[in-house]
């Protein structure tokens, strides 16, 4: 009986966290270049800093579902901010379907970015709750890998309805519904944990994670960002451009072995050598803009490392706070999260004096450094 809760609990967890992670939460990346040049929203274009701006509002948006989940997983236990992640999903993509402003575009995609924030965390304790001891590092990674569906079925959307992104947007609006009622009806609702039962945050011993989660944030969230904007000056078509997050998504499915990669050298390891592939991903993107060859093979270089770093982070920050994991996930997202609200800020305020293959080059090595690093200092 425990056997088939946990694979429901993986399956609908694998499509809440597929559809709000691969789809709400990176859609804007993907139609950013139709978007810009839409005279739905500005007769003239939405400038470069208005998009970095957005792009960077979507993952404050995150982060508020980061703080709300926690806070009403208290109140009625963590199924309930899965919930609300679903929702804000459907409802946030039908506004940016309905934008006809660049301000209405801002809010829906706001709104639609919180739902990853609102539904990673809690499903730690859910877990934690549902799972034997012994399958909850595998689990956790199956539901955090599920993004690679989102990010196929995003893609393959984009290439059915070329260059028609509102089409896109309420294909993550129909989904983020479907998923939240699976959710519903797959996953137990599991109690919340009385307030006398939480130990106190170690902080000291999330240290080392959350430096992680900041640049893993950082670098992953300008990669999205930009990664079909390089594809489209490097000369992909419309109906091409959507096979980078086809890429992404299949190659991803490497998240499915983080638990057994984290046993066999640990989670700071396997961290460390994400942001180090990562790195290596950002410098080739800087050079995409040449050829589509090269766009393409930063989009597969990418892909594992992404996918296992955010399972990495999971595993990790449950393996240091065993006995509260969702909170502890928490906090590290919390930090984590500023990178990937101030990175495109930044990069959208820049790009038009530096130049974005400069900016990727210097984000690329921001993550080496702190990949070295972490091989360095010792294990936790």
């Amino acid at each position: 009986m425990r056997h088939d809760v946990e694979v429901r609990v993986g399956i609908a967890g694998a499509a809440v966290v597929g559809v709000a992670f691969g789809m709400g939460r990176f859609c804007f990346g993907l139609t950013l270049p139709d978007l810009r040049v839409d005279p739905g929203l500005s007769a003239t274009g939405v400038p470069e800093a208005v998009l970095g701006l957005i792009a960077g509002a979507t993952f404050a948006g995150f982060l508020a579902g980061i703080v709300g989940g926690p806070l009403l997983g208290a109140r009625r236990g963590p199924r309930a901010p899965t919930t609300v992640g679903g929702v804000c999903g459907a409802v946030g993509a039908l506004i940016v379907v309905l934008a006809g402003s660049p301000a209405v575009l801002a809010v829906g995609a706001v709104l639609a970015g919180s739902a990853a924030g609102w539904v990673w965390a809690p499903y730690s304790d859910v877990v934690a709750a549902l799972a034997r001891p012994e399958v909850r590092p595998r689990l956790i990674s199956t539901i955090s890998t599920g993004t690679c569906g989102g990010l196929v079925l995003t893609g393959l959307v984009a290439i059915a309805v070329t260059s028609q992104w509102r089409l896109v947007w309420a294909a993550v609006a129909l989904c983020s519904a479907a998923a939240a009622v699976l959710n519903l009806r797959w996953v137990p609702a599991v109690a919340p944990r009385p307030s006398a039962a939480r130990a106190p945050v170690p902080w000291r011993a999330l240290r080392r994670p959350a430096v992680y989660a900041i640049t893993y944030q950082a670098g992953t969230a300008v990669a999205f960002t930009y990664a079909a904007d390089v594809a489209t000056r490097a000369g992909l078509s419309a109906g091409v451009r959507p096979v980078l997050f086809v890429i992404i998504g299949v190659l991803g499915v490497a998240g499915f072995a983080t638990g057994a990669m984290a046993a066999r050298v640990g989670p700071p390891r396997v961290a460390a050598g994400c942001l180090l592939t990562i790195a290596v991903a950002l410098l080739i993107l800087a050079l995409g803009e040449r050829s589509p060859v090269i766009a393409l093979v930063a989009a597969a270089v990418f892909a594992p490392p992404y996918m296992v770093g955010a399972a990495a982070l999971a595993v990790w920050t449950g393996s240091v706070v065993d006995t509260d994991p969702g909170r502890a996930l928490s906090v590290a997202m919390v930090v984590g999260a500023c990178g990937a609200i101030l990175a495109p800020i930044v990069v959208g305020a820049l790009v038009t004096t530096t130049g974005l293959p400069v900016l990727l080059a210097a984000l690329g090595v921001l993550c080496a450094v702190v990949g070295v690093g972490l091989l360095r200092s010792r294990s936790t």
